[in-house]
């Protein structure tokens, strides 16, 4: 454009330019499209883009570690795809957006995996009605977590606590000693270790027994037995039950994120005897849905309110998002003020439930 703007010319005419095959953008944003693709912030902790080729370009002016923040437009980047035709330029669009890992903060990776699955688009049925008409399939329910995902996020952990285990074991004064070996070693039992993991509001707790060649994995669905290593490339390269997958497992804190299939699931480990000690989050209090600005506080304390009333309205990347009220009852507390700067997740305001 600039070039242009100072008066050179483009390389072909319009009538130079000719058809040749087909091609499909997508943008890869930072939002959450389950959440009426509101944007999202945050850093992006682990980032590897699709292999590009002739058939395939990435545009893009982030890179691993660099923070989206709601300064700005939340988009990062352009995935472009050609190939010889419709139904072939899809498919090459899947493959590139299955190949597209993201981790630290929430996109619409999976959302454009699904929409370009589905035939309607292969068929060119496109309106602008296109995401409601096709809402289910779009959004479909989320069922449990599969005992899949589970034995490669406990295999992960135990590979990972017994390659800690056996550095810790080599660099210390007494190598050979029995309490530097992680096998989960008791007297007269069986060798096992308790995971607790959390996804999203379940909790399931994982039973490993050692094994001479992996581990056996107590399951919600069954016993598996698993075993595998972690490749020079990091990815999870595991053997369950016979079956050769191979996935990327981004840990950060207590966090794992499990890339597979071109499916990203989240699972946090926790410890149920500390999770116990931790007080709950009042049953009352409404948080911000994104970082932003409040830019406007509509009641006050003592204000009796219905279900739905607007509470206040915060803003971030030019959309305003209203704070609802979801049951009736009495505010108690205002914790922001117009103006103010909140986090995702900060807690808003107090509301009493109506007797």
């Amino acid at each position: 454009q600039l070039r242009v703007a100072a008066g050179e010319r483009l390389p072909l005419r319009q009538d130079q330019l000719e058809i040749n095959g087909h091609a499909f953008e997508v943008r890869v944003y930072a939002e959450m499209p389950e959440r009426d693709f509101l944007p999202a912030t945050g850093k992006l902790r682990y980032l590897k883009t699709p292999p590009e080729s002739t058939h395939v370009r990435v545009d893009t002016g982030v890179a691993q570690g660099d923070e989206v923040s709601v300064h700005y437009d939340p988009m990062i980047a352009k995935l472009i795809v050609w190939d010889s035709d419709r139904r072939s330029a899809l498919r090459r669009m899947r493959s590139a957006l299955a190949a597209y890992r993201i981790v630290g903060v929430h996109t619409n990776l999976e959302f454009l995996a699904t929409l370009c699955a589905l035939p309607a688009l292969a068929d060119g049925q496109i309106d602008t009605g296109f995401i409601h008409t096709h809402q289910s399939a779009l959004f479909p329910e989320r069922g449990p977590l599969p005992d899949e995902v589970l034995a490669l996020a406990a295999l992960y952990e135990l590979l990972q606590e017994s390659g800690l285990a056996n550095r810790l074991r080599l660099a210390s004064a007494d190598p050979g000693s029995p309490w530097g070996i992680s096998d989960g070693w008791r007297m007269n039992q069986d060798n096992f270790h308790n995971l607790f993991f959390r996804h999203g509001e379940h909790a399931v707790e994982v039973v490993a027994h050692y094994r001479s060649s992996g581990y056996q994995l107590d399951l919600p669905g069954g016993n598996w037995h698993v075993s595998g290593e972690i490749a020079s490339d990091g990815d999870l390269l595991a053997d369950i039950d016979g079956r050769r997958l191979r996935a990327a497992v981004i840990k950060h804190d207590r966090e794992l994120t499990i890339l597979q299939r071109g499916r990203a699931w989240l699972l946090t480990l926790y410890d149920p005897r500390l999770d116990a000690m931790e007080g709950e989050e009042s049953a009352g209090g409404l948080i911000a849905p994104m970082p932003g600005t409040v830019v406007a506080v509509r009641v006050a304390p003592g204000d009796h309110v219905r279900r739905g009333d607007p509470l206040m309205l915060v803003e971030a990347m030019k959309m305003e998002h209203s704070i609802c009220a979801p049951f009736d009852g009495e505010v108690r507390e205002i914790c922001f003020a117009v103006g103010d700067q909140v986090e995702e997740g900060s807690e808003l305001l107090l509301l009493e439930p109506a007797e």
